[in-house]
């Protein structure tokens, strides 16, 4: 089996550790920084368009266009630009990433009864204190639910960013996938995958706090 058993896997782990410590760490990095930048994109868009039918059609509508785009393929297509390793990992992540964080910020605004919006008006605040006073913190648990499925996409997209040299457990992927037959090919493979899941599950399981911890208790589903 090419040294795939458990005692050899754990070996495996045991000799590599800093490598893979070092990997994990990466591909949090780019994770995260992914989302940030694509919750500062989407979030803006979907104000922007959330009140406006054809631009939210339209900006809906090209987000899930481009979704469908393999990831390889955009990759490729954006080496050439942006060169390799993060910056092209970075671009693909954060146009993956639009979708879901858009979507929902629109679904949240809009979902924003509007009996409370004109009650805030009445109050005397302006359109734009209602929209970051009122529906943007009531909108917050659908928004969040976004970022949380936008973080998953990029957890998984990221790995195949090696292809294009980017960082993260991808690299470990890729390098049992092109030495299929030798020794290590599939503990290469296996680590790599196995990081991917463990990740995802982690960070799935750190939206659930903040979400507990963010959202007023009145608004928990």
């Amino acid at each position: 089996m090419n040294g795939l058993t458990p005692d050899g896997l754990l070996q495996f782990w045991v000799k590599r550790w800093d490598d893979i410590l070092d990997l994990v760490l990466q591909h949090l990095a780019v994770v995260a920084l992914s989302t940030v930048i694509a919750i500062a994109i989407g979030v803006l868009l979907g104000i922007a368009v959330w009140n406006r039918p054809t631009g939210r059609a339209f900006t809906i509508a090209a987000a899930g266009v481009a979704i469908t785009i393999p990831s390889l393929a955009l990759l490729a297509l954006i080496t050439p630009l942006f060169g390799l390793g993060w910056t092209p990992t970075v671009v693909a992540l954060v146009f993956y990433s639009l979708l879901p964080i858009v979507r929902n910020t629109v679904v949240g605004l809009r979902d924003v009864s509007p009996a409370i919006m004109e009650s805030a008006r009445g109050m005397g605040m302006s359109s734009t204190m209602t929209l970051f006073r009122v529906q943007l913190p009531l909108a917050w648990p659908i928004i969040l639910t976004g970022v949380r499925v936008a973080a998953q996409l990029t957890i998984g997209i990221a790995a195949i960013a090696a292809y294009v040299a980017g960082p993260g457990l991808g690299r470990y992927i890729f390098q049992g996938l092109s030495s299929l037959g030798s020794l290590n090919a599939l503990n290469f493979a296996l680590t790599g995958t196995l990081g991917v899941v463990i990740l995802a599950l982690l960070v799935d399981g750190a939206f659930v706090l903040i979400s507990r911890l963010t959202t007023p208790r009145g608004l928990r589903v």
